[in-house]
């Protein structure tokens, strides 16, 4: 049997210091999202890949990635966005087994109402608490959790061996 490789005191200190202010920010910025939009946070990140795709347009699959959401989680939210009338999805074009999801005027319209506000809340749960420098040092941190910077993690290591093995 593997030993395990415990959590040293400045290890758990820093682990639990970034469980709670990774919750709390979320919290802050759902939120506000609820109060001044009537959207969750997952929804706004939806709304603004898309806003940044060409022509606003994204696959299922690669919106899923981006989000970090399961295919089901996020269908059954872009099916939300698209009942208000926000996207809209379609069959890719040249590959019908892969789905399109596009922004709509009216999402970007929806978004760019919304993103003022957004923005104001990110700097008052985040960065207004950071100095330049800690906020590079952020996210130096962040793309080095993320792998290569493309915003998607890397692979879990696989697990440890058995001693059978």
């Amino acid at each position: 049997m593997g030993t395990t490789r415990w959590l040293d005191d400045e290890e758990q200190r820093t682990w639990r210091a970034f469980l709670g202010a990774t919750q709390r920010v979320r919290e802050e910025l759902d939120r506000q999202l609820q109060h001044d939009a009537g959207m969750p946070l997952a929804y706004y990140q939806i709304l603004a890949m898309l806003s940044e795709a060409p022509d606003r347009t994204l696959t299922m699959s690669r919106l899923a990635r981006t989000t970090r959401s399961s295919a089901s989680r996020l269908s059954h939210a872009v099916a939300k966005l698209e009942a208000k009338g926000w996207v809209s999805r379609c069959q890719h074009p040249a590959d019908h087994r892969t789905t399109l999801a596009t922004l709509t005027d009216e999402g970007f319209a929806e978004l760019e109402s919304v993103a003022p506000g957004h923005v104001a809340q990110v700097r008052r749960s985040l960065f207004d608490h950071l100095t330049p420098e800690q906020t590079a040092q952020l996210h130096a941190i962040c793309r080095a959790v993320l792998g290569d910077g493309s915003g998607e993690a890397p692979p879990s290591p696989p697990p440890p061996s058995s001693p059978s093995e």
